[in-house]
């Protein structure tokens, strides 16, 4: 999934980013790590505590180390609450090893799994994108980013479970473009331009089948082959209408505590599972019984 840069905060977040890129080629030999406190041990014990941490595993399951993950991500929690374990274990005067292991008996070494299906939530939906038969029992709400990998990972899947559950499931679209592709803006716009006229699904799968290729002028010729009036459509795509129904998308999927694309609703319930069919399968069939 790829995860959204709060809107308004794009230039101090790439000014971050940079700083994170540049610290991040010596995790391995810093001597000084994102918020944890070394200060008071002999350089001995300092030592060993950086050891530690650049070999224990962080939980977060983001395939890092603790020291690592304290450079890359210094929002981690879980990296945190494990470096201070392990400096309050050298501080008091074990081992690495010992240490390592006091760390893996607190709370930062595990997880908690998620739950499948979040409480339900209110999603405005009306005039939105949806394939599917209006009376389906179950409906999909999925905000997502037309250059976004995951995205178009997920459109082959949702596919794949409307194509399994043709009477029972129906998908709503709703744009939700990142801040961190420059791209994403304009697909979330012409996306709905080509929905003005009828032609929204055609769009979107071309622009996902070439994801690598987006831009305006590949999206008008794109557009073209859809059949759409140009005329219209160029009109659309820039207009204030349109791009405010961008944002009034943006908007709710934020009210509904969407942090990165793709998210999936289902009845109004967050998923947190894969979108493979044989993963979801349990999920649809146990609200269809």
């Amino acid at each position: 999934m790829y995860l959204r840069i709060a809107r308004g905060w794009v230039l101090p977040a790439l000014i971050a980013a940079a700083t994170t890129l540049l610290l991040a080629q010596d995790w391995q030999t810093a001597t000084t790590l994102n918020g944890v406190e070394l200060a008071g041990l002999t350089p001995a014990r300092k030592a060993i505590a950086l050891k530690a941490m650049r070999m224990m595993g962080c939980s977060c399951g983001c395939d890092m180390k603790v020291a690592e993950c304290r450079v890359k991500d210094p929002s981690c929690s879980y990296s945190k609450g494990l470096a201070a374990s392990i400096v309050d274990s050298v501080r008091a005067g074990k081992s690495e090893t010992d240490a390592i292991e006091a760390a893996k008996a607190t709370k930062w070494a595990h997880r908690p799994e998620p739950k499948l299906l979040d409480d339900p939530v209110q999603i405005p939906t009306q005039g939105a994108p949806a394939t599917g038969p209006a009376n389906a029992r179950i409906t999909l709400v999925e905000f997502s980013d037309f250059q976004c990998p995951y995205c178009s990972k997920a459109a082959v899947q949702i596919a794949a479970i409307l194509k399994a559950y043709p009477k029972d499931v129906k998908l709503i679209f709703k744009q939700y473009p990142l801040d961190s592709h420059p791209q994403a803006q304009i697909c979330a716009q012409g996306a709905l331009a080509a929905h003005q006229q009828g032609k929204f699904w055609q769009l979107h799968d071309l622009m996902f089948a070439n994801r690598s290729k987006l831009s305006r002028q590949a999206i008008l010729l794109w557009a073209q082959t859809t059949g759409v009036d140009m005329k219209r459509f160029t009109a659309d795509l820039d207009s204030p209408a349109i791009k405010k129904a961008v944002a009034r998308d943006v908007a709710d999927g934020d009210k509904a505590g969407v942090e990165g694309t793709p998210t999936v609703f289902i009845d109004g319930q967050r998923y947190n599972g894969d979108l493979d069919l044989a993963k979801i399968k349990t999920i649809l069939d146990k609200k269809l019984h």
